[in-house]
Protein backbone atom coordinates (compact mmCIF):
# COMPACT_ATOMS: atom_id res chain seq x y z
CA UNK A 1 0.00 0.00 0.00
CA UNK A 2 1.34 3.43 -0.95
CA UNK A 3 2.29 5.74 1.88
CA UNK A 4 0.06 8.82 2.17
CA UNK A 5 1.81 12.15 2.61
CA UNK A 6 0.90 14.48 5.44
CA UNK A 7 -0.59 16.87 2.89
CA UNK A 8 -2.57 14.03 1.30
CA UNK A 9 -3.86 12.91 4.69
CA UNK A 10 -4.89 16.47 5.60
CA UNK A 11 -6.65 16.86 2.24
CA UNK A 12 -8.49 13.60 2.87
CA UNK A 13 -9.72 14.88 6.24
CA UNK A 14 -10.82 18.24 4.82
CA UNK A 15 -12.60 16.58 1.91
CA UNK A 16 -14.34 13.99 4.09
CA UNK A 17 -15.52 16.68 6.50
CA UNK A 18 -16.84 18.89 3.68
CA UNK A 19 -18.64 15.98 2.00
CA UNK A 20 -20.16 14.99 5.34
CA UNK A 21 -21.45 18.53 6.00
CA UNK A 22 -22.94 18.89 2.51
CA UNK A 23 -24.53 15.44 2.75
CA UNK A 24 -26.03 16.30 6.14
CA UNK A 25 -27.50 19.52 4.73
CA UNK A 26 -28.92 17.65 1.73
CA UNK A 27 -30.53 15.09 4.03
CA UNK A 28 -32.11 17.94 6.00
CA UNK A 29 -34.04 19.03 2.92
CA UNK A 30 -36.44 16.12 3.37
CA UNK A 31 -39.76 16.96 5.00
CA UNK A 32 -39.83 16.58 8.78
CA UNK A 33 -41.59 13.43 10.05
CA UNK A 34 -41.36 11.86 6.62
CA UNK A 35 -39.34 8.78 5.72
CA UNK A 36 -36.18 7.85 7.58
CA UNK A 37 -32.83 8.05 5.81
CA UNK A 38 -32.74 4.22 5.68
CA UNK A 39 -36.19 4.10 4.07
CA UNK A 40 -35.26 6.75 1.52
CA UNK A 41 -32.04 4.92 0.72
CA UNK A 42 -33.85 1.60 0.20
CA UNK A 43 -36.48 3.28 -1.95
CA UNK A 44 -33.77 4.97 -4.01
CA UNK A 45 -31.94 1.66 -4.49
CA UNK A 46 -35.15 0.08 -5.77
CA UNK A 47 -35.80 3.11 -7.98
CA UNK A 48 -32.29 2.92 -9.47
CA UNK A 49 -32.40 -0.85 -9.99
CA UNK A 50 -36.03 -1.02 -11.08
CA UNK A 51 -36.68 -4.08 -8.92
CA UNK A 52 -34.76 -6.31 -6.52
CA UNK A 53 -35.36 -9.29 -4.30
CA UNK A 54 -35.31 -8.49 -0.57
CA UNK A 55 -31.91 -10.20 -0.32
CA UNK A 56 -30.49 -8.17 -3.19
CA UNK A 57 -31.81 -5.00 -1.57
CA UNK A 58 -30.19 -5.99 1.74
CA UNK A 59 -26.91 -6.52 -0.06
CA UNK A 60 -27.09 -3.21 -1.93
CA UNK A 61 -27.95 -1.35 1.27
CA UNK A 62 -25.38 -3.33 3.28
CA UNK A 63 -27.79 -4.23 6.06
CA UNK A 64 -28.86 -7.56 7.49
CA UNK A 65 -32.02 -9.13 6.01
CA UNK A 66 -34.06 -8.72 9.23
CA UNK A 67 -33.30 -4.99 9.20
CA UNK A 68 -34.34 -4.73 5.56
CA UNK A 69 -37.55 -6.65 6.31
CA UNK A 70 -38.51 -3.89 8.78
CA UNK A 71 -37.61 -1.12 6.34
CA UNK A 72 -39.59 -2.72 3.51
CA UNK A 73 -42.57 -3.32 5.82
CA UNK A 74 -42.73 0.42 6.63
CA UNK A 75 -42.46 1.31 2.94
CA UNK A 76 -45.21 -1.17 2.10
CA UNK A 77 -47.47 0.20 4.86
CA UNK A 78 -47.21 3.61 3.20
CA UNK A 79 -47.86 2.15 -0.25
CA UNK A 80 -44.42 3.14 -1.52
CA UNK A 81 -43.21 -0.36 -2.43
CA UNK A 82 -44.99 -3.22 -4.15
CA UNK A 83 -44.26 -6.94 -4.11
CA UNK A 84 -44.68 -9.24 -7.08
CA UNK A 85 -43.97 -12.97 -7.34
CA UNK A 86 -40.49 -13.88 -8.51
CA UNK A 87 -40.73 -15.13 -12.13
CA UNK A 88 -38.56 -18.22 -11.60
CA UNK A 89 -38.49 -18.87 -7.84
CA UNK A 90 -41.86 -19.19 -6.14
CA UNK A 91 -40.25 -18.80 -2.71
CA UNK A 92 -39.12 -15.26 -3.44
CA UNK A 93 -40.69 -11.92 -4.28
CA UNK A 94 -39.55 -8.95 -6.28
CA UNK A 95 -39.70 -5.50 -4.72
CA UNK A 96 -40.21 -2.37 -6.78
CA UNK A 97 -41.20 1.19 -5.99
CA UNK A 98 -44.89 1.85 -6.51
CA UNK A 99 -46.03 4.90 -8.48
CA UNK A 100 -46.52 6.89 -5.24
CA UNK A 101 -43.06 5.70 -4.13
CA UNK A 102 -41.44 6.88 -7.35
CA UNK A 103 -43.23 10.24 -7.13
CA UNK A 104 -42.25 10.74 -3.50
CA UNK A 105 -38.61 9.93 -4.24
CA UNK A 106 -38.56 12.19 -7.30
CA UNK A 107 -39.99 15.04 -5.18
CA UNK A 108 -37.37 14.41 -2.51
CA UNK A 109 -34.52 14.36 -5.06
CA UNK A 110 -35.88 17.48 -6.73
CA UNK A 111 -35.91 19.31 -3.37
CA UNK A 112 -32.29 18.30 -2.75
CA UNK A 113 -31.24 19.36 -6.24
CA UNK A 114 -33.02 22.70 -5.87
CA UNK A 115 -31.37 23.34 -2.51
CA UNK A 116 -27.94 22.61 -3.95
CA UNK A 117 -28.57 24.58 -7.16
CA UNK A 118 -29.53 27.63 -5.08
CA UNK A 119 -26.25 27.40 -3.15
CA UNK A 120 -24.24 26.89 -6.33
CA UNK A 121 -25.90 29.94 -7.93
CA UNK A 122 -24.28 32.08 -5.22
CA UNK A 123 -20.82 31.08 -6.39
CA UNK A 124 -18.76 32.66 -9.14
CA UNK A 125 -18.78 30.82 -12.50
CA UNK A 126 -15.18 29.68 -12.04
CA UNK A 127 -16.05 28.27 -8.60
CA UNK A 128 -18.95 26.31 -10.09
CA UNK A 129 -16.61 24.97 -12.76
CA UNK A 130 -14.14 23.91 -10.07
CA UNK A 131 -16.92 22.01 -8.30
CA UNK A 132 -18.02 20.40 -11.58
CA UNK A 133 -14.47 19.15 -12.08
CA UNK A 134 -14.34 18.03 -8.44
CA UNK A 135 -17.56 16.05 -9.00
CA UNK A 136 -15.87 14.22 -11.87
CA UNK A 137 -12.90 13.41 -9.64
CA UNK A 138 -15.10 12.27 -6.76
CA UNK A 139 -17.00 9.96 -9.10
CA UNK A 140 -13.68 8.53 -10.28
CA UNK A 141 -12.56 7.98 -6.68
CA UNK A 142 -15.88 6.27 -5.88
CA UNK A 143 -15.43 3.84 -8.80
CA UNK A 144 -11.94 2.75 -7.68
Amino acid sequence: MARVSTTGARTAVLLREAITRVNRRLRQTRPVADLTIAQISALQSLYNAGALTPRELSDVERVQPPTMTKIVARLEERGLVQRTPHPSDGRQVILAPSLPGRRLLEDYLRARDEWLAQRLARLAPEERETLRRAADLLNRIARD
